[in-house]
């Protein structure tokens, strides 16, 4: 027996595994691109599905596709969604620009196991890619609102639930942390003092406004471009079929699509793809910087800052027995930077596109949605595996705040600028405290000179 079967397309007779749900335009698609062996991510087959099922439904609703068909496909685009068949999408990412090769893929696999559940043959065409499956739809209008679906639903549950997480975290960490006072640091250098909970507020209030960042860029991905069909001009769809397949979506999903408000830009363009990509660069930006500072204040533990105590995780060494080293810090840290990766190349994509069709689809949708799922894995982590287990050292908060240099700022308004400079330079020079020098060169009444090297004081407004 025959391990493949013969089918056709417009370009003529293909040969396809005759087990497989995909049919002639697949197996092209696979036997053209060979390149990445990526296929388009989990996802985007889930949105891709649940915009075929809305589809058939309307068109049953609409009384332009048959019941008993419309019916079986509903059934194998929800198994798609399930991810059932994610076996039969052999397709690489580097393939047509427009994506044509995912949505032939979908709607073969979907219509011969909607044949297949009627009891006909993989391959009897019972059910038609073309006239059933892909009736009222484009690739060039669909792929792009898959994106869309696929990208606001991954930022709405995966990546926006594990930002509040890592914001309830640092803010429980900035009231925990307040009463600390240790040294400033700017430049790399002593800097006025700070208290370790005001400095864990400003890394709460990163994470608060890329939540707001997020949410924005969510909402503007809720405009969809089904309707437009091949060129934004709705040929050959109802006028109905847009509203009534993006509603079925709003109500699945608990997200609120709407059409979009010209569908010559949803289509010529991936502009809120890349604004969504820039709000997850601008999180994963806000986090490495987090992440660094947590690192190094947690160096050590002899010699280095030392102000954090970091949970203890996994060895650190192969050779170095007792070494622990930040991981979580440096795991975060680097998928940042493949996040700033990733949003170069949708930026790329995005200027790429030429007149109807932005024609680097699914680079986008595979860029954007990695970004997204690699940035919520690894802020879920960070929160769970380091923030929450964070501890303060205040002995060495309080060693170093003595000996910082910088105490000498609430001087200033005292002693004037030149004078307190002086103070700061010897009490380097001489390995001394700034109290050990002014207290000796008597710049102030012991009681004045008391209360203006409060460090604790310093932390607030105010002059000293």
């Amino acid at each position: 027996m025959s391990q493949d079967r013969i089918e056709h397309d417009a370009l003529g007779e293909v040969r396809v595994p005759a087990t497989a749900y995909w049919g002639p335009e697949t197996q092209r698609a696979v036997q053209n691109f060979p390149v990445s062996g990526q296929r388009m991510p989990r996802r985007f087959l889930q949105a891709l599905a649940l915009i075929k099922g809305a589809a058939a439904e309307t068109n049953m609703e609409l009384g332009l596709l048959e019941r008993e068909r419309g019916a079986a496909l509903v059934r194998a685009a929800a198994e798609m969604a399930d991810g059932r068949l994610d076996a039969q999408f052999p397709v690489d990412v580097f393939q047509t620009g427009s994506g044509t090769s995912t949505n032939m893929n979908a709607n073969e696999v979907l219509a011969n196991r909607a044949s297949e559940l009627l009891d006909h043959a993989i391959g009897s065409g019972f059910v038609d890619a073309h006239d059933h499956a892909n009736f009222g739809q484009s690739s060039n209008d669909t792929i792009p609102s898959a994106l869309h679906v696929a990208a606001a639903c991954s930022v709405h549950e995966d990546l926006l639930p594990a930002m509040r997480a890592l914001h309830a975290a640092l803010a429980d960490k900035a009231q925990a942390f307040d009463a600390i006072v240790k040294s400033g640091r700017t430049h790399l250098q002593d800097a006025a003092p700070i208290r370790l909970g005001q400095e864990f507020s400003g890394y709460a209030r990163q994470v608060e406004l890329c939540i707001v960042r997020l949410e924005a860029a969510r909402d503007d991905l809720l405009e969809l471009a089904l309707g437009g069909t091949a060129v934004g001009t709705g040929l050959n769809a109802h006028p109905e079929f847009p509203r009534r397949v993006i509603a079925r979506l709003a109500r699945t999903t608990g997200l609120a699509f709407r059409e979009a408000a010209n569908h010559f830009e949803a289509q010529g363009t991936v502009d809120k793809a890349v604004a969504a990509s820039g709000a997850v660069k601008t999180a994963a930006v806000a986090l490495f910087k987090i992440a660094n500072d947590v690192r190094w204040l947690g160096s050590g533990p002899r010699n280095g800052l030392g102000e954090l105590r970091l949970p203890s995780l996994q060895p650190g060494s192969s050779i170095m027995p007792g070494k622990v080293n930040p991981v979580m810090s440096e795991s975060l840290m680097m998928v940042a930077c493949q996040v700033v990766g990733n949003d170069t190349a949708i930026a790329l994509g995005g200027m790429s596109g030429n007149f109807e069709l932005n024609t680097f689809l699914p680079l986008v949708a595979r860029n954007l949605l990695e970004a997204v799922a690699m940035l919520a894995h690894a802020a879920s982590n960070f929160e769970s595996r380091c923030i929450r287990g964070l501890e303060a050292d205040e002995a060495r908060c309080r060693e170093t705040i003595e000996r910082n240099t910088m105490l000498v700022t609430a001087l200033a308004p005292r002693i004037g600028h030149e004078k307190a400079a002086q103070v700061a330079l010897e009490a380097v020079r001489s390995n001394r405290t700034v109290r050990e020098v002014a207290r000796e060169w008597k710049v102030l009444p012991e009681d004045e000179l008391q209360t203006a090297l409060d460090a604790r004081r310093m932390t607030e407004p105010g002059l000293r």
